[in-house]
């Protein structure tokens, strides 16, 4: 068994100092006029984030704040993992894996920890290459087999629940599918989405509709994907030298859905600052996007048809993303229970922890009456 270490943060004062400067000399784009968010990152908008970044935002009360969560590093097969590990006071309480994805972190599901402490023990890793987890280049399906070992050999939890969305929900199904035996449920808000390998004829008409709006989007959205999988290094130096660059790129992303002044009425200023801050402050954004570029070359180096695991799930489609229908859940998942929120985007445990944490419950519910 692999030995857990205690972990704070505690960020050097000089790299908040060296923040300051940077974000004090930043040199900002034109910008065609009335772009808005048309063109990518609206500059409006990040001229106002830039200064409330730089003379309200106080990294040290939301580092004091993290670090009331229990947090702790392990080594699992030659690979330093952050994680918090919460566990319950409860003796009937069930172990759950919370996976992140991308371009989010540990930090998405911090507001639903009080929210399910009472029935579940809780594990939120770094996803390696990220946070506070090392800087290394794994694909999708290696993730999966550390965070299987982390939750067994280190954490001593022979079955266990695994949650996720974006990426997180990729390392989950990879978890059902290679370590099945380790599963009881699967809880996702995304399944992978219609691609090459799809049989286009057999879908349904709401498949076809998704598959049109994923289409659509990966055409107007997408280019981070290829950029990610092909150029990491390339995009890697600018985002690692500008603080005012990984935002911009960060919230591109993480509005492409919407826009950075809904996401401010959603999240505040502060709670995206402080995921955007773990970023900056590991310098992991290279190493975070490398997952898209190792998954490409498994993808062509090991082509694999898409498998279903047989391991029960739930799946929570939410209004504020791609308009997942039930049949695509079916699909891809071995469904049980399936839910079209009330409330909620591509990040619903952080926009909307209250109504992710009772459709979870619920699922769990499901899972114990088999």
């Amino acid at each position: 068994m692999v030995k857990s270490k205690p972990f704070s943060i505690n960020v050097p004062q000089s790299v908040l100092d060296d923040l300051q400067k940077r974000l004090t000399r930043t040199r900002w784009p034109d910008e065609v006029e009335g772009a808005g968010w048309s063109y990518g990152t609206s500059r409006h908008y990040m001229q106002n984030l830039a200064d409330y970044w730089l003379n309200q935002y106080d990294w040290r009360q939301h580092e004091a704040y993290l670090n009331t969560l229990p947090q702790y590093t392990a080594e699992v097969d030659g690979v330093t993992l952050h994680f918090i590990h919460q566990p319950s006071a409860n003796p009937d309480a069930i172990p759950v894996l919370l996976m992140h994805g991308w371009p989010d972190s540990f930090y998405r599901y911090h507001n639903v920890i009080p929210l399910l402490t009472n029935k579940f023990h809780l594990v939120i890793p770094s996803i390696p290459g990220m946070g506070f987890s090392e800087r290394t280049a794994l694909t999708t399906d290696n993730a999966a087999n550390l965070m299987a070992t982390l939750m067994t050999k280190e954490l001593g939890y022979e079955t266990f629940i695994s949650a996720g969305g974006d990426s997180g929900a990729l390392i989950s199904m990879s978890l059902a599918n290679n370590h099945p035996e380790l599963l009881r449920g699967l809880y996702l808000t995304d399944v992978g989405y219609p691609d090459q390998t799809t049989d286009f004829a057999s879908l349904s008409k709401p498949e076809q509709e998704f598959a049109d709006f994923i289409q659509d989007w990966f055409m107007k959205e997408g280019a981070f994907n290829m950029i990610q999988s092909t150029k990491t290094q390339t995009l890697a130096y600018s985002l690692t030298d500008s603080p005012v660059g990984l935002a911009a790129w960060i919230m591109s992303m993480m509005s492409s859905l919407s826009t950075g002044e809904e996401l401010d009425k959603r999240f505040g200023q502060d709670e995206l600052l402080t995921n955007i801050m773990i970023y900056w402050v590991t310098q992991t954004i290279g190493s975070s996007m490398q997952i898209y570029r190792e998954n490409m070359i498994q993808s062509v180096s090991e082509p694999k048809p898409f498998k279903k695991s047989d391991v029960p799930a739930g799946v929570a489609h939410c209004p504020w993303d791609a308009p997942l229908p039930r049949e695509w859940a079916e699909r891809r998942v071995n469904l049980i229970h399936f839910t079209d929120l009330e409330k909620g985007g591509h990040f619903t445990a952080w926009e909307a922890p209250d109504i992710w944490a009772n459709d979870f419950q619920t699922f769990v519910q499901m899972l114990n009456k088999r």
